[in-house]
């Protein structure tokens, strides 16, 4: 059947004015309960139910918006799905937002929560909870629709699954196709492990099996190959099952070749050793086959994923976000965020970034109406000619050396200057040392960097670079709600994690709106 629409009191009783009265801390319970109608407005709460297929059999599913509020909730405590249930039997400021006070029966089920969070992933509505704290502070007097002026970053966030090097990661696939296996036969894990001649795979600890001194030449090479030739009995193994358990048994089994694929290397004689480097877009672990080493510098490594914030500098919404591995470039996330400002109906005319971005699609493909923020690359300034001291000519596409030289350029090449006319310049000991001539790389979007470096060379032009900071500042507070490691496996539900964050954080700076104006109208 479909859900029935909310409608909870809009006003409050006498008993939650009395709770309400009581909360210190926490004050976006209040907010939530004062707002929840326009939050959850029955327009909203139509699309909600869209989520549910029509019935005419069973009892009504639970009100998505209840549940909706209670998704919002988790992620301002930070509580898990066991203490969501808890929380609206035992938490009053919980049974207050939720409108189940004195409640003696918890209003949904862990069950129905779950499944009402994987049909919002499904279904992409876990977006439409960000616009609508955007609609909510758009129907103020404090906010209102205009060209966006926003600022792009991103931050670590390390991964829910374990990391473990080859070794492990081979043995934990075996062990993971085993454990299907096992369960598909209803027998023990030893016993299928035992047939399988697998028996060092399926203990505590591989590396206690293997009971090598790491430190000693060749132990790991021998503990590798060890390893392997129980991989290689495995793929025998497989090929014996029936069909639907040799299917199941599969995907495990692909894992560990592909481990085996991407780290390890043999010589002449067919002797495996582990390669040297990481392998791009390597694998690190086997419950989250999404993460991936990153880089948050030269000196610190982030296992897992970066997550992206866009945020509004006129009014401190976060206007999107965006989730990708800790290898990719930061410049990928913005098709996709671009995507969900085309959904909000929004034209950004302001965008404020660090260099990692200036590869996207934002800055290659703007139009002529949007502003690029963002410190340029330095330029090296030594004995000899900068590449500043090079005049392009953008209507001629012509380089005109100081010894007034040229050259015809085109964007992401590479000018090389006749290493004859260079031999005979009067200016060659302040130009290069090079017997091949003078050569100048020039960057795809060259004119945008030379309009950066004359930008910041002012004081205005750096006051505008300054602004970027307040995305720093929406980063720290989302990390704050999402946490330094990531709740949930798996680049989408951390997507819509970080999309639940960013609802939160919107919130906060709603109600902060509302305060102010209360506290100036009090003054008044």
């Amino acid at each position: 059947m479909q859900p029935l629409c909310w409608q909870p009191e809009v006003s409050l009783s006498i008993q939650e004015e009395q709770i309400v009265k009581r909360i210190r801390c926490a004050k976006l319970f209040v907010f939530l309960r004062s707002h929840r109608h326009e939050l959850f407005d029955n327009a909203f709460q139509q699309e909600l139910s869209t989520l549910y297929r029509p019935s005419k059999r069973g009892h009504p599913p639970i009100a998505p918006a209840q549940l909706a509020l209670a998704i919002i909730l988790q992620a301002y405590t930070g509580v898990s799905d066991d203490e969501v249930i808890e929380a609206t039997l035992m938490d009053r400021r919980w049974q207050v937002v939720l409108d189940c006070l004195d409640t003696d029966q918890a209003p949904f089920s862990k069950g129905t929560f779950v499944a009402f969070r994987q049909r919002l992933i499904d279904a992409q509505m876990d977006r439409r909870l960000i616009e609508r704290t955007i609609k909510l502070a758009d129907s103020t007097q404090a906010f209102g629709s205009r060209a966006l002026r926003a600022a792009l970053d991103s931050s670590p966030l390390w991964g829910a699954g374990r990391v473990e090097d080859t070794i492990n990661l081979i043995g934990h696939a075996l062990k993971k196709l085993m454990g299907v296996v096992a369960e598909q036969q209803g027998r023990g894990l030893v016993e299928v492990a035992q047939e399988a001649g697998a028996e060092m795979v399926c203990g505590s600890s591989l590396k206690a099996e293997l009971d090598r001194d790491w430190d000693q030449p060749g132990q790991r090479e021998e503990a590798l190959g060890m390893v392997l030739r129980v991989l290689q009995a495995m793929e025998t193994w497989v090929q014996t099952l029936p069909q639907e358990e040799e299917e199941l048994a599969q995907p495990s089994l692909e894992i560990a070749q592909r481990i085996q694929a991407q780290d390890i290397a043999y010589d002449e004689d067919g002797k495996a050793s582990l390669i040297k480097g990481v392998a791009k877009d390597r694998r690190i672990s086997i419950e989250d086959a999404e993460m991936r080493h990153g880089r948050k510098s030269r000196s610190v490594r982030v296992d897992g994923y970066k997550r992206h914030v866009l945020h509004d500098l006129d009014t401190g919404l976060i206007r999107a976000v965006g989730i990708t591995p800790a290898n990719v470039a930061e410049a990928s996330v913005t098709k996709e965020i671009d995507a969900d400002l085309e959904l909000q109906g929004v034209r950004l005319t302001e965008l404020h970034i660090d260099r990692g971005y200036l590869s996207s699609h934002f800055v290659r493909g703007r139009s002529d109406e949007l502003e690029i923020y963002c410190k340029a690359w330095p330029v090296r300034e030594g004995k000899r000619f900068s590449k500043q001291a090079f005049i392009l000519d953008w209507d001629q596409q012509i380089i005109r050396c100081p010894a007034e030289q040229e050259m015809p350029f085109v964007l992401g090449g590479v000018v090389h200057f006749p290493k004859d006319t260079c031999a005979q310049c009067s200016l060659k000991a302040q130009c290069t040392t090079s017997a091949k001539g003078r050569s100048v790389s020039i960057h795809p979007d060259e004119a945008l960097l030379i309009e950066l470096r004359q930008r910041q060379q002012t004081p205005q032009g750096r006051a505008q670079l300054r602004e970027r900071v307040a995305v720093e500042h929406s980063l720290a507070h989302v990390g704050r709600w999402q946490g330094r490691r990531a709740r949930y496996r798996g680049k989408r539900k951390n997507l819509f994690d970080l999309r639940r964050c960013a609802v939160v954080h919107n919130l906060h700076v709603l109600a902060r709106s509302q305060q102010l104006s209360a506290e100036l109208q009090e003054s008044a």
